[in-house]
């Protein structure tokens, strides 16, 4: 018992760990913490529109322990370009620590989660990461561009990021948010690349 006390007050410090994207009419940026809580809402609600027999509850167990090892890392901000390998490398070091703190089977329970998450193989992670990769596209867009503003992040570079992953784990998702960056892009809702 007292591993998972452990562990859990450790995983409250996701709480800490800020996101580049602001809560829809919000002024702040959102923390992990609630980033991980929408996205197991927002898969349970797209569960229709899953692959035929997708196991929603292992979407969501995957969405629930996908960016524990920010904890140590930080966040890295869905849009930049280049250096996730090593970002990716220190992630696993982070989650090999944090699952360490629960019981060894636990440990190797949610790593194996975190593991499929991260290769994007199974229908189930192919649609945890659609609904991840989704997450932040639409809260820039009820925030008028919102981050993409912020630090110049071109249409293109979020088409390029977000758009394969989301398709491939859920076209009616992507179909929908498409249209919309579109409009986005109508509307002025991207940022000028900083060279």
């Amino acid at each position: 018992m007292q591993e998972i006390i452990h562990f859990i007050l450790e995983v409250d410090k996701l709480k800490n760990v800020s996101r580049k994207v602001r809560p829809v009419g919000l002024n702040r940026y959102e923390n992990s913490a609630e980033h991980r809580w929408q996205l197991g809402i927002f898969a349970a609600s797209l569960a229709p529109y899953a692959e035929p027999n997708t196991d929603i509850n292992h979407v969501i167990r995957m969405l629930l322990v996908h960016d524990i090892g920010e904890i140590d890392t930080g966040d890295t901000f869905v849009f930049v370009q280049g250096g996730w390998d090593e970002r990716k490398a220190a992630e696993l070091i982070a989650v090999k620590r944090i699952f360490g703190l629960l019981p060894q089977n636990q440990a190797a329970a949610f790593l194996e989660l975190w593991e499929e998450f991260e290769l994007s193989q199974t229908p189930e992670a192919r649609f945890a990461n659609s609904v991840d990769r989704a997450m932040p596209v639409l809260l820039n867009l009820a925030n008028n561009g919102g981050s993409w503003l912020e630090n110049g992040v071109s249409y293109e570079r979020v088409v390029g990021r977000v758009g394969p992953q989301i398709n491939e784990g859920c076209p009616a998702l992507w179909d929908s948010i498409e249209e919309q960056l579109k409009d986005a892009h109508k509307n002025g809702w991207f940022g000028i690349p900083i060279s």
